[in-house]
C-alpha cells in the first residue's frame, strides 16, 4: 500500500509505503514507519524508523496516527490530521490535508496546530465549516479515547 498526502488542492506533498492491518467498513488501518530525519515539532521528536498506526476513513473529515518510539515501542501520542476524507483503493490510499493538525499525549492533553496556516487556506466555506466540525470530533474523541 503507498500512502499519498496531498495538499487541499489535490498535489502530492509526500508518499510512503504502509502495511494494511485491517480494513475497516469505512477505511482501513495501517503500518508506516517514520522515514524521515528526525523532526522536533516541539510537543514531540519523530524519528527514524518511529511506528504509526494509522486509521484512515473514507467518510470522516479527519485521520489519526497513533506515533510509538522506535526504540522502546512506547507510546508518544496520537497526531491527528483534519482532511478531506480519504479514497481508500486497493494499492493506495489518497488524503489532502487541509493543515489544521490536534496532537494528543497519552495523557489526555491536546494542542491544536496549525491554525494560523488552515485560516489562509482558500477553502469553499462548506469545506472550512467541515474541517472545524472534525476538529471539535477530535476533541471529543480525545476525551474518551483515541483512536475510533
Amino acid at each position: 500500500m503507498i500512502v499519498y498526502k496531498l495538499d487541499e488542492n489535490g498535489r502530492i506533498v509526500w508518499q510512503y509505503p504502509a502495511e494494511v492491518l485491517e480494513w475497516l467498513p469505512n477505511g482501513v488501518r495501517l503500518e508506516a514507519f517514520f522515514n524521515r530525519d528526525a523532526m522536533d515539532l516541539g510537543f514531540a521528536t519523530f524519528r527514524r524508523g518511529d511506528r504509526f498506526v494509522e486509521y484512515f476513513y473514507t467518510d470522516r473529515w479527519y485521520n489519526i496516527f497513533a506515533v510509538y518510539d522506535r526504540d522502546d515501542g512506547a507510546l508518544k501520542g496520537w497526531y491527528c490530521n483534519v482532511c478531506r476524507p480519504a479514497v481508500v483503493g486497493e494499492t493506495a490510499v489518497r488524503c489532502e490535508d487541509l493543515v489544521l493538525d490536534l496532537w494528543v499525549t497519552p495523557s489526555g492533553q491536546t494542542t491544536i496546530l496549525d491554525e494560523d496556516e488552515f485560516a489562509a487556506l482558500n477553502l469553499p466555506e462548506a469545506d472550512r465549516t467541515l474541517a472545524q466540525a472534525a476538529l471539535h470530533d477530535l476533541l471529543e474523541l480525545s476525551r474518551s479515547g483515541l483512536p475510533c
